[in-house]
């Protein structure tokens, strides 16, 4: 199936990889994946931080919602196994 990476997205899966020192690996996924990857705008970014604000108590990581408002933006399906987007328009949850 068709997908898109969110730059945020690619970024924090880099570092999660380098974090376990594993720059090597990181560098090659990031090589294998990096067509999939798209740039997120401002405006996005700005909405995002204003959805988490606004969802606090759901305590979302900056990650997912850039992830989330970038997917609703573009009419894509948000993949992910955060339980707080598992009833949320838009989102595919798969659990964990």
């Amino acid at each position: 199936q068709e997908f898109v990476i969110p730059d945020l997205t690619m970024a924090e899966f880099y570092i999660f990889l380098y974090k376990g020192d594993l720059e090597d690996t990181a560098i090659e996924w990031h090589k294998r994946l990096s067509y999939y990857c798209e740039l997120v705008s401002r405006d996005i970014l700005i909405k995002s931080l204003k959805y988490r604000i606004d969802n606090k108590k759901d305590n979302m990581s900056i990650f997912d919602c850039v992830c989330y408002i970038f997917s609703l933006e573009n009419n894509y399906t948000f993949v992910t196994g955060d339980k707080a987007f598992k009833n949320k328009r838009g989102v595919l949850f798969i659990s964990k």
